[in-house]
Formats: structure tokens, sequence, C-alpha cells
């Protein structure tokens, strides 16, 4: 709505009576929002005031000022809050998140389509069509734009996340954002995942599952007293797991007659299974109740040390269980942190015309700003070459250069002594003469293309203080990589301390800093060998 710039007609200061108005508006449209808040955000006697303006394609809009700062904007009659708002009540809104390179576009004025969602962990927010929500970029729950959402959470993942998701009211670096102080967002750090913690001050467990025939081996490692291993949930039975050791959600229809400690029992089992099939991660006590089943032999092949010695594969609980089909649009985390499977983007070169070349490209339909891959660029000049006789008849190796060709890929040194030129020559200089882009694609969403030459992963060995080295990596959201979840992958790995900042002299851009010389891991992270 406000990609271009809008018109307006009137600024004045707020009333008396429409300030208190404004008050009851701002409680009933969010009533999230408790008491304090709403008059931290509606102050009663700080300035504030109303301005009436015309958005580019006519709508009539009315937003409200408070500290040089857009706060909120009204349309046909509905109340909305700017970004400038949602970064002091960043959970205002129901928020979905997608990636930093989808900014552009919506900036541009370009709606949010679903493929461009990024499935958290815990699942998307649970919405229903028309109502109004916050985007925020992979890393920083600070919202970057507000829409209303174009379809349900239960149609978005029926559709099997493709159409369009939501339309794009308002974002970050629009030209409402532009009104006020041009802040950029600040840094909030994503919810931490609910997780159950296997470890307490006197011991902790630790897992290591190989295959050999039909043999499953897990050692389960901790204090032992009394001949029994203590962990964090020990204390509890498997009725009372954790409920986030679930795959899924229980079916409220089958439910329904049963207790808690039954739903959870059930589901245990369920999970139980399913990590024998694939994987094996379980508390010592649900697999002492798993043997009683005769599903598993469990022994204690050193003190304190307990291991799955035989699974019975031909159990009737094994054999008539089967895993369900993974939704195509869903996230896995990764054991200790919150990153999700990471496939790369494809990358390709291209190539944008130039004012100064546009001559050149005018005849096959391309202007000035037209991208254009290598191979476009190859055949658009060697048909013109063709289509205007420039080949040299006694040397096919040639071409004739006819004024055109001569502005536009010779030097002014060179435009009246060269004549002809070599093909590689000329397709070469061609090339040199257009100005760099590239296409970014991430699988699942459409192709972002920039200007310019993509920045690669920058990593740098610094020595700070006290001669402590630290390793300093840069651009990795310009491939999709979240920098907290780099940033948590490398503190397990290194065993070191990383913190995320802002990278200096680069705009809405963070680095990671990880104590220590940690090239070698950012190799074995960067190259393919840990699946990010």
């Amino acid at each position: 709505m406000f990609a271009k710039a809008f018109r307006v007609k009137s600024n004045t200061a707020i009333k008396g009576s429409d300030r208190r108005k404004l008050r009851a508006d701002v409680t009933t449209a969010f009533p999230t929002l408790g008491t304090d808040q709403v008059s931290e955000l509606v102050p009663g006697k700080e300035e504030l005031n109303v301005v009436k303006l015309y958005a580019h394609k006519g709508d009539a809009v009315t937003v409200y000022v408070s500290g040089g700062n857009p706060i909120l904007f009204e349309l046909e009659k509905n109340l909305y809050p700017t970004v400038y708002t949602l970064w002091s009540y960043p959970d205002l809104l129901p928020t979905f998140t997608t990636w930093p390179l989808v900014l552009e576009k919506l900036v541009g004025g370009a709606d949010l389509m679903l493929p461009g969602l990024v499935m958290p962990p815990a699942g998307l927010p649970q919405v229903q069509k028309g109502d109004l929500c916050a985007i925020s970029l992979v890393g920083n729950r600070a919202p970057v734009a507000i829409g209303v959402a174009a379809m349900s959470t239960a149609e978005m993942l029926t559709s099997g996340l493709k159409g369009r998701g939501f339309s794009v009211l308002h974002t970050y670096q629009d030209h409402l954002w532009r009104s006020g102080n041009k802040s950029s967002p600040p840094s909030i750090a994503p919810l931490a995942l609910d997780s159950a913690d296997l470890s307490e001050e006197k011991g902790s467990v630790q897992v290591d599952s190989t295959l050999q025939g039909d043999m499953r081996h897990m050692t389960l490692e901790g204090e032992e007293e009394n001949g029994e291993v203590h962990q964090a949930c020990e204390d509890k039975s498997p009725s009372e797991a954790p409920e986030d050791t679930s795959t899924g959600g229980l079916n409220q229809d089958s439910t329904d007659s049963k207790t808690l400690q039954e739903q959870m029992d059930e589901l245990l089992q369920q999970c139980f299974l399913h990590a024998l099939k694939c994987r094996v991660k379980k508390l010592s006590k649900f697999l002492q109740q798993m043997q009683q089943e005769q599903i598993i032999q469990v022994k204690e092949l050193s003190k304190g040390v307990e291991s799955i010695v035989a699974v019975d594969w031909k159990h009737p609980r094994i054999t008539s269980f089967v895993i369900p089909e993974p939704s195509p649009t869903s996230q896995t985390i990764q054991e200790g942190s919150r990153e999700q499977p990471y496939h790369p983007p494809d990358i390709k070169p291209l190539y944008c015309v130039p004012a100064s070349m546009t001559l050149l490209f005018q005849e096959s339909g391309h202007k000035k700003g037209s991208f254009l891959e290598g191979s476009e660029v190859r055949m658009i000049v060697i048909n013109y070459a063709k289509k205007n006789d420039l080949v040299d008849a006694d040397n096919k190796n040639l071409v004739k250069l006819d004024p055109i060709l001569c502005d536009c890929i010779l030097e002014k040194n060179e435009q009246h002594t060269v004549m002809k030129l070599p093909w590689d020559s000329l397709l070469t200089r061609c090339l040199e003469k257009l100005q760099p882009a590239y296409q970014v694609t991430f699988p699942g969403q459409e192709p972002i293309v920039k200007k310019g030459r993509i920045c690669p992963i920058d990593i740098t060995l610094a020595q700070r203080a006290s001669n402590k080295k630290v390793t300093v990596v840069r651009n990795l959201e310009a491939y999709g990589l979240d920098p907290y979840s780099v940033a948590a992958i490398l503190q397990q790995r290194c065993q070191a301390s990383t913190t995320v900042t802002p990278a200096p002299g680069a705009k809405d851009s963070l680095q990671v800093q990880i104590q220590g010389n940690q090239v070698h891991h950012l190799g074995w992270l960067l190259l393919g060998e840990h699946p990010l």
C-alpha cells in the first residue's frame, strides 16, 4: 500500500476526545495489550498528530504519529500497527517468518506467497482468513511487514504451502516507514524451543546408536546411585514425559474418553515405535517398560551404563507400526540447535543492460535494466551481426563493427582504428560492458534477481585483546543461512562461546563471532559435511 509515495491531505494535532477514542479503539483492536501498554502507545499528554493522506492507488488512510514516528494507521475503519509499534510489541500479532531476500519483494509491493514461508518447529501460527498478521525474517523476531491472511492456517497446510498467503499492507523501508525516523529493526532473538532437559547436576544423558543386523545399541550415561541411572526426568513416569517429545497432535475424537495420563502413555509408545524404525533416543525407565513387553532387551553392560542389546523386529507392535508420511513442507529440528534442514539456493550469474548498450539489445525486445543470461547475450549479439550482414565475407571468424557496435563495445581511442573483431573478442567485450547481476532461487520460492555480484561468505580470523583469537563470519543471510542457527551449531561443535551482532558497515546484516580459531569447523559446516 505504501510501496510508492503518498499525498498528504492534512496534518493536525489530535483533539482530547479523539485521543480517548483512539485509546478505546486500540484496546478493542488489540485486546492482548494491557492498560499500561495502551497508555504507552497512545500517550496522554505527549504530542500526537493525525495525518490524513491518499495512498498512490487512491486509498484514503489516516495515520497517527507520535514522537515523529507513525504508530498506527486506519483504513476503512480498521486499525493497523506500523512496524515501529510492532518493534516495541513484537508479540502483538501472530507472526510468520520468511527469508531475508524476500523482504525486497515485499517492499516493492508484492504479496507474500506461501512457498516463501519458513516452517517453524512448532508449526505455523493458527489464524483465520482475514486475520491481521506480522511477518518477520529468519533469525530475528522483529516484524518487518504486516498483512492480512489470504487463507486460514489449515487451508495453507492443505494447499501444500502454495499460492498467495498474505496481502501485504505495510513494510519496513516503505514510504510510511520513511515518514518516521527511518530506524532499523531491533535484533530480537527467536523464541527458544521448548525441549526436555536431559541433564541435571548429578549427570547427563547421552545417546550413541549404531545398527548391526537386528541390533540397535544405545548407551545411557549418568551418575549411578543404588543401581539406577539418574536423569532430569527420573522421578516421572513415562506418562509424564514432556509433550514436546511428540511427533504430532493427538486425535481429539479418540482421546475424549481417556485420561491425560492414558493419552500421554499412548503418545509416548507411538514415539518409541517411530524412533525404533528411524532413530533410537529414549529414556531408561521407558526402556524397562518396553523390555517387559518383550520388544527389546536391555542389559547393564558396565556399571552405571544400560544398553539395548537386541530388538525383536518381528514383534507385532513393530511390524504393524507404519511411519507417518512427512509433510512435503515439514521441517525437522537438528539435535542441539534450532536449525531446520538447509537446502542451498541455486545462484545464477546474470547481466543487466545499461543505458549505453540499449541500442544493441532493443532489436531483440530488451531495454535498459533487462536481465539476461550469458547464453542469451551471446545469441543476441550473434543474431544482430548476422541480421545486419556484419560477418566478414572473406573471414567468417571476423565481425565488422557498425556504428552501434562501435559505440557499445569500443573505447573512445579505438573507434577510428578498430574496424573488425574476432567473434570471441566481440562477445567478451560485450559481456564486460554489461552490468553484473545475479539470480538467487531458494527451493519452493520465486527467483530473486539483484544487481551487482553476490557477496561470498566472509570468514575472518581476528585477534582481540589479551591475544585471544576469534573467528568472524559474515554474509550468511545471502545464502539463506540463519546466523543464530549457525552460531548454535558452532557453539555445540566447537565447545566455544558464540555471539551474533550487527555486521559493521553492512545494513540489515548480522555476523557470527566464535571464540578461537574455528576455520576448520566452519569448513566442516559450510562445505556440506554437516546437514545444516
